[in-house]
């Protein structure tokens, strides 16, 4: 990978960090400090003592990288580098101090690598030691550097009641309610059936489980440390699940695995279509979605060493789609025109409604939706990342197959979704794969060749999302792509870039451009190799998108320039080089510092809502404050969509 010797001295590291001129190779003994340039490749980080390893874009903080993957840091001022609680310790590879840090550690504590978390920008790969937390915050930094203050809505009090007699004939409820006067105590029938027994049994010492003001269970003893909630982002292809103390408000275990609906199609289209053609797909799809959600509810308790009835709440973000297909409704009207959703907003369930085997009186908290194709797993991402609190203009994109986008000028909010289609995901591309070992994702073109960065450390295989718009982006630059997106002739490759002329050949009648030869005379067909068709396909999907943010700009009368930040969301968009998205067009062009990576807020929205009641509210606040904007039924939708399909200049 290309690496930069000094991208903080001067003009020239100024224009590279904007993304207007390119990083220079660094010669063979350079040390690699200098790491990937801003908003290229990625590193890795290891988290000790857990030992666990996530690849982050460079310039992300080491505070925010911990916090998108689960790993609890001690902070209260929310990333700004002033509380100087979020102490940790680098142990390999190099880190600036900072005028924070010398306030901080001792000169001692700086030589051994002690650093703030959320000064310590990864641009290297880091080995970082993660110190236990020696306080209980009273409130938590999740999402995009949001503070939330802790107040769940599962509540546990411990009391010590006065046994009843002659004299005082209250009735075990009004007992336990008296003692708990602040709240209007409403018992379930779980809670009634056990609350005569546990008092007994006890002598009458006992902790009260509440969620909202529902009383749940009644608990020997004091068990008021004991309570904790699961956040499940469930995703079309991938479902993360992180377990959260909520006492603390800090997380205890993340997982992640393939959503087990991926048998019935890879998108919800083709989902949805399996219902309409199967009467008891729709059942399978169901008990596909609860399967997944227990098995990681599981992993999580597991790792953590949690109890499963000492968790009582769940928040769940998904797509319109997969919210219906988890509680067994017809998504069918979701899928056609007019794209109707059953209902935006849904009533309080049992995590036994959608297969988890935890409390029995555990709750689950859905998030409400703007529209068919802009759901709650959106709604989830516009509360981690604040769109409805900050007054700059950001335009918020969760890339994929279906792509959302929001955009703020910091009064109004609008909404949309554009089908870009499977290109992001390695779909209807060649030599495309999801991003597992073997899968090219990043790519460098250089005077010596081609650099690629490769999932795994691997003989490359295939090309993923993230390598797709890289390997693109890097021939238009070099201007072996036109602007139409089409290869040059032979004879202009060779003088425009003679180091690379020779891998632009043909598999068949169709052009194409060898990325990868598992040996020096293998045929083009057993190369990984970019076609002129996957550059098409991957121009349909950003022209969608482009043609998303523009007509929202229009709608709110915002030029795209004064957009301030742009945040790029979900699993593929924490992995997309910013520069990269600038230069096919992707995303606005602006400095490319402007553009941010914002990791899983999804998975963050539903962490919010365990953590705080007031942001569970805020979630339902966002539907009346978001103007949904349908792009199908826009006479000029074709011929927008179109002027977007080339390369900017």
């Amino acid at each position: 990978m290309t690496r930069s010797n000094d991208d903080s001295d001067g003009l020239l590291a100024g224009l590279r960090r904007e993304g207007l001129i390119d990083h220079p190779a660094a010669p063979a003994d350079a040390s690699d400090e200098g790491g990937p340039a801003e908003g290229v490749g990625r590193v890795a980080l290891r988290f000790q003592p857990t030992g666990r390893e996530h690849r982050v874009p460079p310039g992300v903080s080491v505070f925010d990288a911990a916090s998108w993957n689960g790993i609890a840091i001690d902070s209260t001022c929310g990333g700004h580098g002033t509380c100087r609680k979020c102490k940790v310790r680098v142990t390999t590879g190099t880190a600036p101090v900072t005028s924070h840090d010398r306030r901080t550690f001792t000169a001692r504590e700086l030589a051994a690598g002690w650093r703030l978390a959320c000064l310590v920008q990864a641009r290297q790969d880091l080995d970082i030691e993660v110190p236990p937390l020696v306080t209980r915050p009273k409130a938590a930094t999740v999402g995009v550097g949001r503070q939330v203050i802790l107040r769940p809505a599962v509540q546990k009090r411990y009391v010590a009641l006065d046994e009843p007699h002659l004299g005082d004939q209250r009735t075990d409820l009004r007992r336990l309610a008296d003692a708990i006067d602040d709240l209007d105590l409403r018992p379930d029938l779980y809670a009634l059936r056990r609350l005569p027994k546990v008092l007994r049994e006890n002598d009458f010492k006992v902790t009260a489980v509440i969620v909202d003001e529902t009383l749940i269970d009644i608990e020997p003893g004091d068990t008021s440390a004991l309570r904790y909630g699961l956040a499940i982002d469930l995703g079309t292809t991938t479902v993360v699940a992180t377990l959260l103390d909520l006492e603390t408000g800090t997380p205890c275990a993340v997982a992640s695995i393939l959503n087990k609906q991926q048998p019935f199609g890879g998108d919800v289209i083709t989902r949805i279509s399996a219902t309409m053609l199967d009467p008891e797909a729709a059942g399978r799809l169901r008990q596909a979605a609860g399967h997944t959600l227990a098995e990681l509810a599981y992993h999580v308790r597991q790792e953590a060493g949690v109890d499963a009835q000492h968790i009582y709440e769940i928040a769940v973000a998904g797509n319109a789609t997969m919210i219906a297909l988890l509680l067994g409704i017809d998504p069918e009207p979701l899928g056609v025109a007019p794209f109707i959703m059953t209902h935006d907003h849904f009533p309080t369930i049992h995590a036994s409604d959608i297969g988890l085997q935890l409390h029995p009186g555990a709750r689950v908290t859905l998030f409400p939706a703007l529209g068919a194709y802009v759901g709650g797993d959106i709604v989830a991402g516009m509360l981690a990342t604040g769109m409805d609190r900050d007054k700059r203009a950001r335009l918020f994109i969760d890339v994929g197959t279906n792509c959302e986008i929001v955009l703020s000028d910091g009064n109004r909010l609008v909404a949309t979704a554009a089908p870009a289609g499977p290109a992001f995901e390695g779909g209807a591309i060649r030599r495309g794969m999801r991003a597992a070992d073997g899968a090219i994702e990043v790519v460098k073109l250089t005077d010596d060749g081609v650099d690629l960065g490769v999932i795994g450390a691997v003989e490359p295989v295939g090309l993923c999302g993230s390598g797709l718009v890289d390997a693109v982006a890097e021939l238009v630059r070099v201007g072996l792509l036109d602007a139409s997106g089409r290869f040059v002739p032979d004879d202009d490759a060779a003088r425009i870039a003679p180091a690379l002329a020779d891998r632009l050949t043909k598999v068949g009648e169709e052009r194409v451009f060898i990325l990868h030869r598992p040996t020096p005379d293998a045929s083009p067909e057993d190369c990984v190799f970019l076609s002129q068709r996957d550059i098409r396909e991957l121009q349909f999907a950003k022209a969608a998108i482009a043609t998303g943010w523009r007509l929202l700009c229009e709608e709110i009368g915002l030029d795209p320039a004064d957009i301030q930040q742009v945040l790029l969301a979900g699993s593929f968009g924490s992995y997309l080089s910013p520069a990269a998205a600038i230069r096919i067009g992707l995303v606005p062009k602006l400095p490319v510092l402007r553009i941010v990576s914002a990791g899983n807020v999804a998975g963050e929205g539903a962490k919010m809502v365990l953590l705080s009641a007031r942001e569970r509210n805020g979630a339902d606040a966002l539907l009346k404050e978001v103007q949904y904007v349908e792009l199908s039924d826009r006479a000029d939708f074709n011929d927008r969509f179109v002027e977007q399909l080339a390369f900017p200049a």
